[in-house]
This record gives C-alpha cells, sequence and structure tokens, in this order.
C-alpha cells in the first residue's frame, strides 16, 4: 500500500531566514512560518478566537538561495513539502523532537509589510 507525505501551507514568514552552508556546500535556510484560523462566533454566541500555529520551514539548494535574497519577515508564502521529525540532545542530554517541513516548491505571493508601506509611501 502506498502512502503519502505532503503538506501545503498558506502563512507568512516569522522571522528573517536563517542561512547556513554546512560542510557538504550546499545552502540550506530555516525559518518560521505562521498560518492563522480565524476566529469565529457560534450560533450560540460562543466566542473563539483566531488560531495561529508556527510551523518550522527548511528549504534546500536552489530554494534557500532564492530564500536568502527574496523571503524576509512578513513575506506570504505558499509551500508544498514533506513533514520530517527529527530528534537531537540538548545540553542537559535530553532527547529533543522538532517537526519541520522540508519545501519542495513554493511561491511568494507577497511583500512584507515594511516594504509594503514603503512602496507606498514612495508612490
Amino acid at each position: 500500500m502506498a502512502s503519502v507525505n505532503k503538506v501545503i501551507l498558506l502563512g507568512n514568514v516569522g522571522k528573517e531566514p536563517d542561512v547556513r552552508y554546512p560542510q557538504q556546500g550546499q545552502c540550506v535556510a530555516s525559518f518560521p512560518l505562521a498560518t492563522t484560523e480565524r476566529g469565529y462566533t457560534a450560533a450560540n454566541g460562543t466566542q473563539y478566537p483566531d488560531r495561529t500555529e508556527w510551523h518550522n520551514i527548511v528549504m534546500w539548494g536552489r530554494n534557500a538561495e532564492v530564500a536568502e535574497k527574496y523571503i524576509h519577515k512578513g513575506t506570504q508564502l505558499f509551500i508544498e513539502g514533506k513533514i520530517r521529525t527529527r530528534s537531537y540532545e540538548d545540553r542537559n542530554q535530553i532527547t529533543r523532537y522538532i517537526t519541520e517541513v522540508y519545501v519542495d516548491n513554493f511561491e511568494l505571493l507577497g511583500r512584507p509589510q515594511s516594504q509594503e508601506q514603503g512602496v507606498q509611501q514612495q508612490g
């Protein structure tokens, strides 16, 4: 039986990408991406607030090089990728787990707020 590991996210970058060139020489970029489900009011009057999830995004190779140049805090992204979970030991030798989205494809959908405001002010 076949299985599928595919993630599709549309959200905003939470901070400037952390770009590294590990020993293998291939560029890697990582950053948090926020997705928000809008809140609503139920028929009985109960209010449900917005719910924001933070995703750990990882890009390799050419995608990471593009991220270094064009992705900034606040940029809106459409991402397709797969979920990966890895473990590591922290300073206290406690095993920690982290879930990441490894990007296969992505599209830049908008500029960071600060750039948009700068463009509006110039025009």
